[in-house]
């Protein structure tokens, strides 16, 4: 009987700890990631047809380029899932609304400028976020155009085409 009491209390406690792992996606994230996945959830919020709350669930790519001085540029793939959650309701944390499994994921692309881990709003950050099935091939190499165009140099002076006379 004790034994069947103790089994039974670790199988609770283990489904206890299911929607603590599901958030430690999220936070595991570095803080300048999070400002990417922020930036996703902000522009889905003001969507009017997006009637549920989302959660990151997973990064699918990342892409960084460190310019120095503190100026980074990042491309952020990731998934969102869309949680019991409505919009408008009073969840100040939407982290804690259950996921649902009625639903495809969300896709979503993200490309921005940092200085010090803060994103820059020039050139404006470039959101992209649609449902996972409706994805097309056209709409992935947008993505990875505005990240190429977004970083593309035209070159800058070498040390070797200095002239000296």
């Amino acid at each position: 009987m004790a034994a069947e009491l103790l089994l039974l209390l670790l199988v609770c406690a283990g489904g206890l700890l299911l929607p603590a792992e599901a958030q430690d996606s999220y936070d595991q994230l570095p803080t300048v990631d999070k400002a990417g996945v922020d930036l996703a959830l902000e522009q889905l919020l003001t969507n009017s047809g997006v009637r549920h709350h989302f959660r990151f669930l997973k990064s699918v790519e990342k892409k960084e380029r460190d310019e120095g001085f503190g100026v980074r540029f990042l491309y952020h793939h990731f998934h969102l899932r869309p949680t019991r959650c409505a919009k408008g309701t009073a969840a100040s944390d939407s982290r804690i609304c259950p996921f649902r499994n009625d639903r495809p994921l969300m896709d979503c692309a993200v490309c921005y400028k940092t200085m010090d881990e803060q994103i820059e709003t020039t050139p404006e950050p470039y959101v992209h976020c649609i449902q996972r099935p409706r994805l097309t091939e056209e709409m992935t190499t947008t993505r990875m155009n505005q990240w190429k165009k977004m970083t593309y140099r035209t070159g800058g002076a070498t040390i070797m085409a200095l002239s000296t006379g």
